[in-house]
């Protein structure tokens, strides 16, 4: 016969769920009597069965269900109640069903002393023995040969509940489990009349997300048992941490060996681990994680509480010893529901947890069975059948004292919609807490236990109805201090300049800036002195300017983020930049200026007279500045310098703290860094290169006219050389904020100072110690590596470029045969001088013979002051008197008288007493004689009473030759 309703039921075979054993057969109204059926060994009993009667007992004749009311019109009815649960001891999960007949009597019980219900609950278990096959035959037996069931209790081993509760939609009946926590019957979709008063695994994830974020955890990883049943809970929780906006740093599955996904995990440095996986396998996970340092304070593990108690030794069969296990395992949570409730209430039995408890213990003991964990989800499940069914019978009395004409009938499928109704209405305190569905879905109590010295401590619950944690107070005890970090905590820690290191070379800066404002004022207070002026001061103004702009970027350089704000760092990155370009532009192009006038001049092979003025100097300075104006105003506008920073490999904290030093460095760059260093550096370094050819090739060169050529030359040099090293040793140690600008201030300073000293230093000592000397010494000087006794040269060349040696050679042999017939002139004339002195009639033979020699002795003075291209006082004076009284002598005069004649003896001695020794003293200094300002030829200033009295304008004469 067809079920309820005259509905025409086939049985076709349902394919199995992809991740669950086969199910068997369900009815199918909808399902065509025509259709192919291929059915398998169940569905092939069944329907030998249903549709066979001669192979077996006739099954129950359910056409007449919609017309029996009285279940519901009288009170003390027994209302039958389908169990369905393994009870075969051999079977499965038997254990669990054995502790749980004792808490079904016990409610039954309960209700029946309670009176508040005017029926009573008779319940028949049927042996489903945790098999597919004979779980559907002892449903079907039920259905067919049993009473009319009203609702069905049980449901212990997943596949035979979801096979079943999958075909309750059918039957029009609704299943009420104590102890089917697979996640799989959470889809109401495909189980809509299937309810349970035990919490899902899946309801521990809104549990474990409240218990994270309590700790502040919002990264984690999870570790699961390649199973549907913890592969469903996976997925389930990775929604909930999506929604929590905590990030799943990575997902690990496995099937037998744990150790490499806990290797990834470590390896993607995750801290805390939530764990999917059954006791067996759990070993080897707290193996893995003992042999791997994954334990102590920095990591949590988090796994399932149902485990048995001990597992780690039962469970064990892996090479870590119990003792490394208990290690490894040290303070992880366990997540569990509440088996019973912790809070001392009366629930709707009148009884609290703790009496419950103890009147089941004494019916275990009479019966001499074990407990089960799921006793109080099945006492509280029996209270909630009876509520449901008392208010479907107050719902139907209540609809047919409505009916007017007294002939009130329901069937099936309307008392099955009643109870789901009413089932989704339920909301009373009972042994498990508060009993109360959503979507079919038990709102229970989670608990959190943590493994402590070797057992499960309790430190907290979960209400999942009001989605509160409690955890109890100082009930956690971590490993450390604190609760473990989520990850690795990475600490930012800029690579700055020691603030120690700043002020030193700062101090040093200011010290050097000083020096030069004191080198600026010296050389624009003496500005007008002759040996200032000399050389360019001007030019020195720059050169000081150029090393004040250069100490002034020292500063600049020192400033990082630590100091100033990122927009103002930027913003120095620029300003920087500009500075040290411009101060060394200033100060060397001041320097390269000198020295390429004394190159120009003193080198010119041709030795013809060459004058450079200031002007001509301040246009190639400013012709350098230009150049750098326009490179750096296209820097700017096209590329302008950014503040880019720079991340380095992690370190470990120096402090042994659970964190990682993550060390950045903050520099100024641009898109196009390496172009436009490029093009300063070219440009730099040819100027630079050009300014040291320069300074080699007058390294040699004294011009006491131009009284700092030498140093500056110097100063190039050094400036050159230190720049090329400093900028290669800041390139390489970029990285090393701390040495590139120890390196970059000590560069600098050093060029600046060595150039500011060179310079300056020379004039301050000059100054200081001969005063006069730059008006005393009128004479040029040239040296290069000629002897000593030959420097005293008072109009020659002393020193000369390698290329003139051989001009050099033949000038200084003339020089040699010069004096030598100077000093045969020179013997001559004093022995004319004492025959004056003498004899005076000896007279006309020196005027015959002697006039000669003292016009040779002119036209030497004439030859020498025509080398040196000087137009002395003395020349002057030999020119207009001497030769006038002596050359040009008209012989006419010769003959009169000595009163008369102009040139008679006593007329020529006076003249020589006085000339001689002038002419003497004038050049005895150029042979290497005595010093122009002594007054007689012998060195005795008392030898003649005559020179005693020499006329101050000769002396003035001496000393301008």
């Amino acid at each position: 016969k067809s079920p309820v309703n005259h509905h025409r039921f086939s049985l076709p075979c349902i394919k199995p769920h992809a991740a669950s054993p086969p199910r068997s057969c369900t009815p199918s109204p909808s399902s065509s009597s025509s259709s192919l059926i291929y059915l398998p060994v169940g569905c092939l009993l069944l329907s030998v069965l249903l549709f066979h009667p001669a192979l077996a007992k006739v099954c129950n004749d359910r056409t007449k269900h919609g017309q029996d009311n009285s279940w519901f019109t009288r009170d003390g009815e027994n209302l039958p109640i389908m169990v369905l649960m393994p009870m075969n001891e051999s079977a499965l999960m038997s254990s669990i069903s054995q502790g749980i007949e004792p808490a079904v009597q016990l409610a039954i019980q309960h209700i029946r002393e309670s009176r508040k219900y005017s029926f009573s609950l008779i319940t028949k278990i049927y042996d489903t023995e945790c098999d597919n096959a004979k779980g559907l035959r002892a449903f079907f037996d039920a259905i067919c040969y049993g009473p009319k069931h009203l609702m069905i209790f049980g449901g212990v081993c997943p596949s035979v509940t979801s096979i079943i509760a999958e075909s309750l939609e059918g039957w029009n009946l609704v299943q009420l489990s104590f102890a089917a926590t697979t996640p799989v019957l959470a889809d109401k979709k495909k189980y809509p009349n299937f309810f349970r008063t035990v919490p899902s695994d899946n309801a521990v994830n809104p549990a474990v997300v409240k218990f994270l974020n309590y700790h502040n955890w919002t990264r984690v990883g999870t570790l699961t048992q390649d199973v549907q049943r913890f592969s469903e809970v996976r997925n389930d929780l990775t929604n909930e941490l999506e929604k929590a906006e905590i990030q799943i740093a990575d997902t690990e599955s496995f099937s037998n060996d744990p150790c490499v996904n806990v290797k990834k995990l470590k390896d993607n440095d995750v801290r805390i681990i939530i764990g999917q996986f059954d006791e067996n396998l759990a070993s080897k996970v707290f193996c893995c994680a003992y042999n791997l340092n994954m334990f102590g304070s920095k990591y949590q593990w988090i796994i399932p509480g149902w485990y048995q108690g001990n597992w780690w030794e039962q469970a064990n069969n892996t090479n870590c010893t119990t003792k490394k296990l208990l290690t490894a395992m040290e303070g992880y949570i366990s997540v569990d529901f509440e088996p019973l409730s912790s809070r001392p209430i009366k629930g709707i039995s009148g009884r609290t947890p703790k009496e419950y408890e103890r009147e089941y213990s004494g019916e275990l003991q009479q019966k001499g069975v074990e407990s089960s964990k799921f006793h109080g989800f099945a006492y509280d499940g029996i209270w909630v059948i009876a509520k449901t069914l008392a208010r479907v019978r107050e719902l139907l009395r209540i609809k047919q004292r409505q009916n007017i004409y007294n002939n009130f009938t329901v069937d099936d499928r309307e008392v099955g919609k009643m109870v789901l109704d009413v089932m989704n209405e339920t909301n009373f305190y009972g042994v498990t807490g508060q009993v109360m569905f959503r979507n079919g879905e038990r709102m229970g109590t989670i608990k959190f236990n943590q493994f402590q010295e070797g057992r499960e401590v309790k430190v907290g619950e979960y209400n999942a109805i009001a989605d509160v944690l409690d955890l109890i107070n100082n009930a956690i005890k971590f490993q450390g201090v604190e609760p473990p970090k989520d990850r690795t905590i990475v600490q930012p820690q800029r690579r700055h300049i020691n603030v120690p290191l700043y002020s030193i070379l700062s101090t040093i800066t200011i010290l050097g800036m000083l020096m030069a404002g004191a080198f600026l004022f010296f050389n624009i207070k003496n500005r007008n002195h002759r040996l200032i002026k000399m050389s360019s001061p001007y030019m020195n103004n720059l050169i000081i300017l150029g090393g004040m702009l250069s100490y002034a970027s020292i500063f600049l350089f020192g400033l990082d983020g630590g100091f100033v704000s990122e927009r103002v760092f930027e913003t120095l990155c620029t300003v920087r930049t500009w500075i040290l370009i411009v101060g060394y532009t200033t100060a060397f192009g001041a320097m390269f200026a000198k020295t390429w006038r004394v190159h120009a001049i003193f080198k010119n092979v041709k030795m013809k007279k060459k004058i450079i003025k200031d002007q001509k100097l301040l246009i190639i300075v400013g012709g350098m500045l230009l150049i750098d104006l326009c490179i750096l105003i296209c820097w700017q506008i096209v590329d302008p310098l950014r503040r880019t920073v720079e991340k380095y490999s992690l370190e470990a904290d120096p402090q042994g703290r659970d964190l990682a030093i993550l060390p950045f460095l903050e520099h100024c760059e641009n898109t196009h860094m390496t172009i436009w260093l490029g093009i300063v550096y070219a440009y730099k370094g040819l100027l630079m290169l050009f300014g040291c050819f320069l300074a080699w090739e007058t390294r040699n060169v004294s011009i006491p006219a131009l009284n700092d050529s030498k140093y500056i030359g110097m100063s190039v040099y050094n400036v050159g050389i230190m720049c090329i090293i400093g900028a290669a040793v800041s390139f390489l140690t970029r990285d090393q904020p701390n040495v590139q600008f120890c390196i970059v201030a000590l560069v600098i300073i050093f060029c600046s100072t060595i150039t500011l000293c060179l310079v300056f230093v020379p004039k301050l000592i000059t100054m200081r110690t001969n005063p006069d000397a730059a008006t005393q010494n009128r004479r040029l000087k040239f040296t290069q590596n000629q002897k000593k006794e030959d420097s005293k040269t008072s109009t020659s060349v002393t020193s000369v470029n390698q290329a003139n040696t051989s001009r050099l050679d033949g000038l200084q042999t003339d020089n040699h045969r010069l004096r030598m017939r100077i000093t045969e002139l020179d013997k001559e004339l004093e022995e004319v001088t004492m025959q004056l002195q003498d004899t005076p009639e000896k007279t006309p033979f020196i005027k015959q013979n002697h006039y000669p020699d003292a016009n040779n002795i002119l036209s030497i003075s004439n030859f020498t002051d025509g080398k040196d291209g000087e137009k002395s006082i003395l020349k002057n004076h030999l020119e207009q008197k001497p030769q006038a009284q002596w050359g040009s002598m008209d012989p006419s005069r010769i003959n009169r008288g000595p009163l008369e004649d102009i040139n008679s003896p006593e007329h020529i001695q006076r003249r020589l007493s006085l000339q001689l020794p002038i002419l003497h003293h004038a050049y005895l200094p150029s042979i290497g004689g005595v010093d122009a300002s002594c007054t007689s030829p012998n060195g005795s200033p008392g030898s003649s009473p005559r020179h005693r009295h020499m006329p101050p304008s000769y002396r003035v004469m001496v000393s301008g030759l």
